[in-house]
């Protein structure tokens, strides 16, 4: 019983898995609820600080050391006298302050034109509009808005007449969910008794995220997408009609749409995720892409928010410039990958591979910042500190309870380095680097009485694995090609300012000296220990039904002078 509670609680399993197998008055099973949840929204937990800001502290200082060598020289009986200036390394002590407390917000960036890569048509990546007319890739430009830190949402049409919904896009899960009863902090929700094509499917079903949690009830109905593809689509819809922590003060959607594999639905596989369905109705390609373009503007500015394109059934080249690198996908739950090492600047980690693999590595559009594991998050803030031109910075910028600030006009970003990942290469022998510049990972936030620009760390240490989230991802273009089993990278066109791209990618490299398998003596996979559990826990059930047996039947042996189940007695006291 001790390996069967060890299990249980490893594995996270609710009570209603135990009771399938096991309904035992006698029996007393230990163990701890937690549906695993890589998301989202990421990130609240990840450094998101609140709207109310308590105090700060003041930090300014400004110093600067120039050695300047002046020299004569003599030049055949011309007398020069001239000046040369040597330059050396300057240390800046830059103005900043650090500002405490928490705040949920991202970071977003003009769009500038999109252009058309024809080194992209002819290469045969991307798709054009598909010859049935069920999908045109144009159309879905510019579905997406962002929702200042709290992830990408579209437009969808529900049931029949049709109710329109905002709803959130996460790669991290694989439920579509809606809102379907008031909430506070929701403007309105979806009502299945004015829909007459909704069918309940009478399940229960209830998810846990990183930060948030439903209930709520199974069934099926229409949706339309105003820009994806054409006709409408059956598909499973979760009702949420409680939640805790999951719709926050002044979101702008009413419900999440999982674009993750078929083995982290909920309750079990058997419910068909969205994007499955959709293939599977419209026969459009299994793959899908995404360009998110929230890089560079404060999440508090005024403007018009964000936005970026979902692209289903394929790729737009006016997206994504340069060529696209693939890694494989290793297994299809998440969207995981294989990290083979970390660069700050051009300082290499040096941590074994397995560490950045350490539970999984992931893509998830649904975590707004790159969470990290726990030691390789401590070796990339001390190789930050080390690299960057910033003294004496304080640790609180980087745990994500403080943020800095510089004086107006001050950017920050030419004091922190580059950060590089690099991931397996579909040629296995191979490796690509995506490298994300201080634009996308020191985010701007807010200001401070129009004195001060305020930035948040948009990097954070994680429990649960490696997480490839917004921070990294607005900087590509990212290819979900589910057909062939691999994600796709490419600089995307949004990420840039004044010309400048926001992120680089460049390969192959060999991967010389790295293992050849990175995520061997990762812990077991979900799937794998869902049948370990259950099969240890028929086990127990078995044993223990004998053990009850044995204990109900009566003991017909007798003794002389012995007390028995059927002695006077046990009889007499029990009647």
């Amino acid at each position: 019983m001790l390996v069967i509670s060890v299990i249980c609680s490893f594995r996270k399993l609710t009570i209603e898995h135990i009771t399938h197998i096991l309904y035992i008055p006698a029996a007393s099973v230990w163990f701890t609820y937690s549906l695993p949840k890589i998301i989202p929204i990421t990130n609240n937990e990840n450094g998101t600080i609140s709207d109310r800001v308590r105090h700060f502290e003041a930090k300014l200082s400004v110093g600067c050391l120039v050695n300047v060598k002046f020299g004569e020289m003599l030049l055949y009986g011309l007398l020069l006298l001239s000046l040369s200036f040597w330059t050396s390394h300057s240390v800046f002590k830059i103005p900043l302050k650090m500002f405490a407390g928490k705040f949920n917000a991202s970071v977003q960036l003009d769009l500038r034109p999109l252009r058309k890569n024809q080194s992209a048509v002819e290469s045969g990546l991307s798709l054009a509009s598909d010859p049935a007319g069920i999908v045109d890739f144009l159309d879905m430009i510019n579905n997406l808005k962002e929702d200042s830190g709290r992830g990408y949402y579209m437009q969808m049409v529900i049931g029949t007449p049709g109710q329109t919904l905002d709803i959130l896009v996460d790669t991290g899960s694989s439920n579509f969910a809606v809102a379907a009863a008031a909430h506070p902090y929701i403007t309105h929700y979806y009502n299945r008794a004015l829909s007459s094509t909704y069918q309940s499917s009478s399940r229960g079903v209830a998810v846990k995220y990183t930060q948030g949690e439903w209930e709520g009830e199974l069934g099926t109905d229409r949706i339309a997408i105003p820009q994806g593809p054409s006709g409408t689509i059956t598909i499973n819809i979760a009702a949420i009609l409680t939640s805790e922590g999951f719709f926050l003060p002044g979101i702008n959607w009413q419900g999440i749409l999982g674009f993750a594999y078929p083995l982290l639905a909920r309750p079990d596989p058997s419910v068909e995720p969205f994007f499955n369905s959709v293939v599977r109705q419209t026969g459009i390609p299994d793959v899908f892409s995404l360009q998110m373009c929230g890089a560079g503007v404060s999440a508090s500015t005024t403007a018009d928010p964000a936005g970026g394109s979902l692209i289903m059934g394929g790729v737009e080249p006016t997206l994504y410039q340069g060529s696209v690198w693939y890694t494989p996908v290793l297994e299809e739950w998440y969207y995981q990958v294989e990290v083979l090492k970390l660069e700050v600047g051009t300082q290499n980690l040096n941590l074994d591979c397995k560490e950045y693999n350490s539970d999984k590595a992931i893509v998830d559009s649904g975590t707004t910042l790159l969470r990290l594991p726990g030691n390789v998050f401590s070796a990339v803030v001390e190789a930050i500190m080390q690299t960057s031109l910033i003294e004496d910075f304080s640790a609180g910028f980087f745990d994500g309870t403080k943020l800095a600030c510089w004086m107006k006009g001050e950017t920050p970003w030419r004091l922190f380095p580059k950060i590089s990942i690099y991931l397996r290469a579909t040629n296995t022998s191979q490796s690509f680097r995506i490298t994300i510049l201080p634009q996308l990972y020191v985010q701007p936030v807010t200001d401070i009485d129009g004195t001060l620009d305020c930035f948040r760390f948009g990097i954070s240490p994680s429990a649960n694995g490696l997480v490839i989230g917004a921070t990294v991802m607005e900087g590509f273009y990212v290819i979900f090609d589910r057909a062939q089993k691999r994600v796709g990278f490419a600089v995307s066109t949004c990420a840039e300012n004044g010309g400048v791209p926001f992120a680089e990618i460049a390969g192959p490299f060999l991967a010389e000296g790295v293992a050849s398998d990175c995520t061997s003596g990762v812990p077991l996979r979900e799937p794998v220990m869902w049948v370990i559990a259950y099969a240890l826990m028929g086990i127990c059930a078995l044993v223990l039904i004998v053990l009850l047996i044995l204990l109900i039947l009566p003991c017909r042996r007798h003794r002389e002078g012995e007390i028995t189940d059927e002695s006077s007695l046990v009889r007499h006291r029990i009647k």
